[in-house]
C-alpha cells in the first residue's frame, strides 16, 4: 500500500472518530430506576438528569413555560428553583416520563412531586410511581425515556435495580432492548451486562483512542499483550470497587484524567522508538485504574451488595475485554505486516496516528477541565 493510500486511510479514520468536544459520553444518559414492592403496590423511584427532562417532556407537551423557567434554573444553578419548575409543571412532567417508563398491564400514579439531587455532577430529578397491577408473578418493565428521535441524545441507558416477585437484582435497559420481564431467567439477565459492557467500549471513543495509543506503541506482540493485561487488571479493580460503592472519585476529576491518559501514552508512543518497558506498563496501570472508574460511572449501579449483583458486575467487564480483545486482534497484526513490508512507511503512520491521537487527549483534557 502507498504512502498516499495510507494518508488517505489515516484522514478518513480521523474524520468518522474526531468526536466532539464533550467527547465520548457528551451525548448520552442515564436514568436509574428502584423498583420495589409493598402491601400489594409497586413503587418506582426515578432519578432523570434534569436539564434533559426539562427539554424533553417541555417540548412533548407543547408547556414552553416549563421550558423557560427550568432552564433559567438550571443556567443559575438554582436546585430549589429547578425542583419548584419542575412541581410547578409536575402534571406534565409526570405525564411524559409515565407515557415512556412502563410496567406492562400496570395502571401508574405518579407522586406529582420531583425533588432534587446530583449524580456524576450533574442536577438529577427524583420522582415517584405507583403503580397498581392486576396480576401475580413476573412483570414486564419497559423503559423508552428520551427516545433517540427526540433529538437531544444518541444514547440512553436505563440501570433498573429491582426487588419483586421474590426476586432482586439489577437490569440495563436502552433504545435496542427496552423491556426486561423480572421473572427472566440467570442467563438473560448475564447477557444484558455482557452486551453493556461490550456496547460502553465500542461507543466510549475516548477508551477506544486509549487502546490506539497502546497499539502504537507497541512493536512486538509481548509488548501488546503486558500493556493489555496491565491495562486490564488496573481498571478491573477499581471498576469492581467503585461499582460496589467502596470507592468514589467525582467525575470532574475522573473525565479529565482519563483525556489525559490519552495524550500521555499517544505522547510517549510517538516519541519512543522502541517498547518502553516497565516504565510503560506503571502509567499504563496507573492510568488504568482512573479508566476503571470511569465505566462504573458509566453504568451507575446503586444496590447493595449480592452475588448476583458482584456476578453482573464481572460479566459487565467481561463484555469491555472482549471488544478489547477484538479490537487488538483486528488492528495489531496489520500493523505488524505494515512494519515489516515496509518499515519506514509504518513508522512513519505510527508516528501521526499516534500525534493525532495525543492531540485529541490534551483537547479533550482542557475542555473537560
Amino acid at each position: 500500500m502507498s504512502r498516499i493510500a495510507l494518508l488517505g486511510l489515516a484522514a478518513v479514520l480521523f474524520a468518522v472518530l474526531w468526536p466532539s468536544p464533550a467527547g465520548a459520553h457528551g451525548f448520552s444518559s442515564t436514568v436509574y430506576a428502584d423498583v420495589t414492592a409493598e402491601a400489594g403496590r409497586i413503587h418506582t423511584d426515578l432519578q432523570l438528569e434534569y436539564d434533559l427532562l426539562v427539554v424533553s417532556a417541555a417540548d412533548a407537551e407543547r408547556d414552553d413555560a416549563l421550558f423557560r423557567e427550568g432552564t433559567a434554573a438550571f443556567e443559575a444553578g438554582d436546585t430549589t428553583a429547578m425542583a419548584a419548575a419542575l412541581n410547578a409543571h409536575a402534571e406534565r412532567a409526570g405525564h411524559y416520563v409515565t407515557e415512556r417508563f412502563t410496567i406492562r398491564g400496570c395502571t401508574a400514579a405518579p407522586s406529582g412531586t420531583f425533588t432534587m439531587g446530583e449524580r456524576e455532577g450533574v442536577p438529577y430529578a427524583t420522582t415517584r410511581i405507583d403503580w397498581t397491577c392486576p396480576q401475580a408473578g413476573g412483570h414486564l418493565v419497559e423503559a423508552r425515556l428520551f427516545p433517540d428521535g427526540e433529538g437531544y441524545v444518541k444514547d440512553v441507558k436505563t440501570i433498573v435495580t429491582y426487588a419483586l416477585d421474590g426476586r432482586h437484582g439489577s437490569a440495563a435497559l436502552d433504545s435496542g432492548h427496552p423491556t426486561f420481564d423480572t421473572g427472566q431467567r440467570w442467563y438473560q439477565r448475564f447477557w444484558e451486562f455482557f452486551r453493556l459492557g461490550a456496547e460502553h467500549l465500542l461507543t466510549g471513543i475516548d477508551h477506544i483512542l486509549f487502546l490506539v495509543a497502546l497499539i502504537a506503541g507497541s512493536r512486538r506482540l509481548r509488548d501488546i499483550v503486558l500493556a493489555a493485561t496491565s491495562f486490564t487488571l488496573a481498571h478491573s479493580v477499581t471498576f469492581m470497587l467503585a461499582a460496589l460503592g467502596l470507592v468514589a472519585v467525582p467525575a470532574g476529576v475522573v473525565e479529565p484524567v482519563i483525556a489525559l491518559s490519552i495524550a500521555v501514552v499517544a505522547a510517549m508512543s510517538a516519541l519512543n522508538k522502541e517498547a518502553t518497558g516497565n516504565a510503560r506498563l506503571a502509567v499504563v496501570f496507573c492510568f488504568g485504574l482512573i479508566h476503571g472508574l470511569g465505566f462504573a460511572g458509566a453504568l451507575g449501579i446503586d444496590e447493595p451488595f449480592s452475588w448476583t449483583l458482584l456476578w453482573s458486575l464481572l460479566v459487565f467487564n467481561v463484555g469491555i475485554e472482549a471488544v478489547q480483545l477484538g479490537l487488538i486482534g483486528l488492528t495489531f497484526p496489520l500493523l505488524l505486516l505494515l512494519r515489516r513490508k515496509a518499515p519506514e512507511t509504518g513508522r512513519w503512520v505510527t508516528g501521526a496516528v499516534a500525534t493525532g491521537v495525543a492531540l485529541m487527549g490534551l483537547v479533550w483534557f482542557f475542555q473537560r477541565l
